[in-house]
């Protein structure tokens, strides 16, 4: 998931992990607990767990001040987390964008289609890039400039389908990462949802992974967005686990915690 999303900055502390890109996107701009042991940095003593959890935390306040951003956790919701959440939560770190992660295997691919043809391609075409941006984009065209170096800062491919009238209506990309294939920035205008055309998107890139054989598949979907867990459930995907963002509040993370 890291490979697939990378951080134009990043920087190890200890065994987390410091990402930063001008603030597009949380996932670029978080801490990555890469290794811990019940949410405690390696390295640091048993004795001393939650006073090294609380240094380790101003640090990354610190190193994410000085490039005015907020001060952000990716938290994987399970045990080893335990510890970290209790130190997040006693400086009143808000949880934000619980999401599901939710993987499949290769079996019964490929899938059939509807007829309706979807272009891949290697890059991210013009088109492709102001529909997914008009969806799920935050900003403006030097924000979109920092989203295409995340984009493209990995092998992938990318899916659009058009209407009958050839207005795009739907995209997808598929991130290439050590033998997997991660379905991210599926977006379907308004004018063109349910009917069919992320279904068909979702359908091609899968076909295309397993054409590469890929030993499987994972996407993220947000807790709210039932409509996604819903189609990518009938596509054969299943929970896996999930994640979620741990934000200081302003005034902590301006002192740096």
């Amino acid at each position: 998931m890291d490979k697939a999303w990378p951080a134009l900055e990043r920087e190890a502390a200890g065994e987390w992990v410091l990402r930063a890109s001008d603030g597009v996107t949380q996932r670029a701009n978080s801490v990555w607990p890469k290794r811990t042991s019940n949410g405690v940095p390696a390295g640091v003593p048993a004795s001393s767990d939650r006073a090294g959890i609380e240094a380790a935390v101003r640090s990354a306040a610190q190193w994410y001040r000085k490039r005015r951003l907020p001060v952000i956790f990716q938290v994987f919701e399970d045990s080893r987390s335990a510890a970290l959440n209790s130190v997040l939560d006693g400086q009143r770190f808000t949880r934000q964008s619980e999401t599901r992660i939710m993987v499949r295997g290769t079996d019964g691919l490929p899938v059939g289609a509807s007829g309706m043809r979807v272009e891949l391609a290697e890059n991210p075409s013009d088109e492709w890039l102001r529909l997914w941006w008009a969806v799920d984009g935050r900003g403006g065209e030097a924000e979109l400039s920092v989203a295409h170096k995340i984009l493209t800062a990995c092998p992938e491919l990318y899916a659009l389908v058009r209407d009958d009238d050839g207005v795009p209506a739907a995209v997808g990309r598929l991130a290439l990462v050590d033998g997997w294939g991660g379905i991210y920035s599926m977006a379907t205008t308004t004018g063109h949802r349910r009917r069919g055309y992320g279904t068909q998107v979702l359908a091609a890139l899968l076909n295309a992974g397993a054409e590469r054989e890929l030993e499987g598949f994972w996407l993220l979907v947000t807790e709210s967005n039932h409509g996604a867990q819903s189609l990518y459930s009938q596509a054969g995907f299943t929970d896996f686990g999930s994640y979620v963002y741990r934000q200081a509040p302003l005034k902590r993370a301006l002192s740096g915690c």
